[in-house]
């Protein structure tokens, strides 16, 4: 009996002194050719690992073996191994990729060519290119449906949102949104798509079924001019119920009521935010700051920040995963 009772005791004081999130967070800077890995227990800088020219879109594997990082002058996608932090082999991508996208399972990445004017398919198994999709001029957002069935993209000069059929790889429907459309992401039931619109200074919210654009979300800050609002990146709860909006040079991060579509409060940040990414059981929330060259840390629950680490120069992206 008494074994029992020091085996539950020692083992609920391992469950109280383990890491409370133990996840890594890795930061492309655009301008410095890095990335950044942070550690989230302590917010420290652990490793810089020099990539390709010019890294922008990041993401883990869903696997979370590896990280992919979108190097735009070198055209193509490097693949860095999470266990060694090392660039380990590249993805052939169109010319000048920027952000990018999987698919549920994992296997399949689309990848938008700001360059061409082209979305690339690549089989992430056999790492090679299945074919390229069409679009609008400089394709940069991209986002794919809950139920796997639609692939968005925004063209930055077209003003659009590309709805494309995932099957057969054709674009399905147009809408048009405010000017030069920069992220796309879906709401997790599927009934909403939020695309930012930098220039236009607004976030379109979309009726995925409809192809119809049925609200929009605007914003004001006091003593800031109208122009120097520009929503870029946009992190959107698994719950539906909260989305935040990146609104680069006017150093503030909007929390929106996601259900009523209304801003709630501005979070001063770094200079120029760009994206963000939660940690995976969504305490927290990372922004990179382009032109203070740092990341914003916010507390999600208390809508608040709470650190800021520095980064490398210009940080565009950041992904959070399980180390």
């Amino acid at each position: 009996m008494w074994r029992r009772y020091l085996f539950t005791g020692m083992f609920a004081w391992l469950a109280a002194t383990a890491p409370a999130s133990a996840y890594v967070a890795y930061v492309s800077n655009e301008k410095g050719n890095t990335v950044t890995v942070i550690d989230t227990d302590n917010w420290t800088v652990t490793n810089t690992i020099k990539v390709g020219q010019r890294p922008r879109g990041i993401e883990f594997s869903h696997d979370g073996k590896f990280v992919w990082v979108a190097v735009g002058d070198d055209d193509t996608i490097q693949v860095i191994d999470t266990k060694t932090q090392q660039i380990v082999d590249t993805l052939p991508s169109g010319p000048d990729p920027e952000l990018f996208t999987q698919d549920a399972a994992g296997k399949i990445m689309y990848v938008a060519n700001e360059n061409d004017n082209t979305v690339t398919v690549i089989d992430l198994e056999k790492r090679t290119r299945l074919g390229d999709i069409q679009v609008g001029v400089e394709p940069e957002g991209m986002a794919v449906s809950p139920d796997g069935k639609i692939l968005i993209n925004t063209s930055e000069t077209t003003s659009m949102a590309h709805f494309i059929d995932t099957t057969t790889r054709q674009v399905v429907a147009n809408v048009l949104v405010d000017s030069r459309p920069r992220f796309a992401v879906f709401k997790q039931d599927g009934s909403e798509l939020w695309v930012s619109s930098e220039i236009g200074g607004t976030v379109s919210i979309i009726d995925p079924a409809k192809h119809e654009v049925t609200g929009k979300i605007t914003f004001a800050i006091p003593g800031l001019r109208s122009e120097a609002i520009q929503p870029v990146g946009i992190g959107m709860t698994k719950d539906g119920k909260t989305a935040f909006v990146a609104l680069g040079p006017a150093n503030r991060v909007a929390v929106v009521d996601a259900t009523a579509h209304k801003v709630l409060k501005y979070l001063l940040v770094g200079q120029r935010v760009w994206h963000m990414d939660f940690t995976p059981d969504e305490k927290y929330l990372m922004v990179t700051n382009g032109v203070s060259n740092d990341v914003s840390v916010i507390d999600v629950a208390a809508q608040k920040v709470i650190k800021t680490i520095q980064v490398g120069e210009l940080p565009w992206g950041v992904t959070i995963g399980k180390p």
